[in-house]
């Protein structure tokens, strides 16, 4: 008698904690420069060794912040500037991308393959790009522009 094997691949289970503090270091990295008291519209540049990050606040309250994260590329006809769409929880003491460059809204998981060809682990992998970009900003030099 034949049996089958499946040689199928686990599904992806994101691992929370792992999630969570990679949120928690990216709050840390941009409270070094993220006042709390900050109009809406207001934008800004940190310009490190490894670049310039542009930040422009699009919604603040109480609890929240929503910021757009940029870092201008100096040949833009071949590349598009990498964008981010960041939500600060203060009371968590978290930041999480919600969109991306093409991505409108991230989903925790996503079924590999998929149409998009997004990994499993886009929401995660998001959120590690989130980090690279902001440790631009950990040595920088604040440049107010309004």
């Amino acid at each position: 008698m034949a049996t089958s094997i499946s040689h199928r691949k686990p599904r992806y289970q994101p691992n929370v904690s792992d999630f969570l503090a990679l949120c928690g270091r990216n709050y840390g990295y941009m409270q070094k420069w993220l006042p709390l008291d900050i109009e809406v519209g207001q934008s800004w540049q940190l310009e490190g060794e490894a670049g310039v990050l542009v930040i422009r606040i699009l919604e603040n309250t109480k609890y929240t912040q929503l910021v757009e994260i940029s870092r201008p590329v100096k040949i833009m006809e071949f590349i598009n500037t990498p964008k981010v769409l960041v939500r600060i929880y203060h009371d968590a003491k978290l930041a999480e991308v919600l969109t991306g460059q093409q991505i409108y809204q991230l989903r925790p998981v996503y079924d590999y393959p998929n149409l998009r060809m997004y990994h499993s682990d886009e929401k995660y992998q998001v959120n590690a790009f989130l980090g690279e970009l902001l440790k631009i900003g950990s040595q920088q030099r604040l440049v107010c522009q309004s």
